[in-house]
């Protein structure tokens, strides 16, 4: 664990850079809360839900909440959190899109491509993709592109289409979107390790 005296290791995620603990038990409760934390920012980023005309998923925040928290909290706790974020949310908890649960829900294919790009992006961030403008874009799309692998025969098979006509109420509407998110985390990410850098070496 990464401390203001240290040099940041280079296969560190953003979470290692807390503070460290004296105790086995405190780490393993600072992990156990990240990894909770980590569920309830994606299941708040859900309600921020916009309905698309003729398809049954939503543009929703928990695409870009379940990739920034795979990429801060690196693969294991990254992957931890968004299968409890599914498994909540399947056993009843109301914090998927639109305040819903359950995994009947032909979207649900989605929610379990959550669990993958986290695993995806938190791997990647273990080697510096976060560290970077383009690498942290590039881990990004290819997160998002685990999501949609899941998600969108998930989708064919829930409402009984071909993959083509998934493809075109699950994929193509939500394209742009991710572009944006993708620039976004670019700024963000990078950022973030600027300014901690900054503030370890004061």
């Amino acid at each position: 664990m990464a401390t203001a005296s240290t040099p940041v290791p280079s296969r560190a995620v953003l979470a290692d850079l807390l503070p460290a603990v004296g105790t086995r038990l405190g780490t393993q409760a600072r992990d156990l809360a990240l990894v909770a934390g980590g569920a309830a920012l994606t299941g708040l980023a859900a309600q921020l839900s916009v309905n698309v005309p003729g398809s049954p998923v939503p543009v929703t925040g928990q695409t870009f909440a379940a990739l920034l928290v795979g990429t801060a909290l690196g693969a294991r706790r990254g992957v931890a959190s968004l299968a409890l974020y599914l498994l909540a949310g399947a056993a009843g908890l109301p914090w998927f899109a639109e305040a819903t649960s359950g995994w009947a829900m032909a979207s649900f294919g989605y929610v379990i491509g959550f669990v993958l790009a986290a695993g995806l992006v938190g791997a990647l961030a273990r080697r510096g993709a976060d560290r970077s403008p383009v690498r942290t874009a590039a881990a990004m799309v290819l997160g998002s592109l685990a999501i949609y692998a899941v998600g969108v025969p998930y989708l064919a098979f829930a409402l009984d289409v071909p993959l083509a006509r998934a493809a075109e109420l699950g994929l193509y509407p939500y394209l742009v979107g991710d572009v944006l998110k993708a620039a976004l985390a670019a700024g963000a990410l990078p950022l973030a390790w600027k300014l901690l850098g900054r503030r370890r070496d004061s």
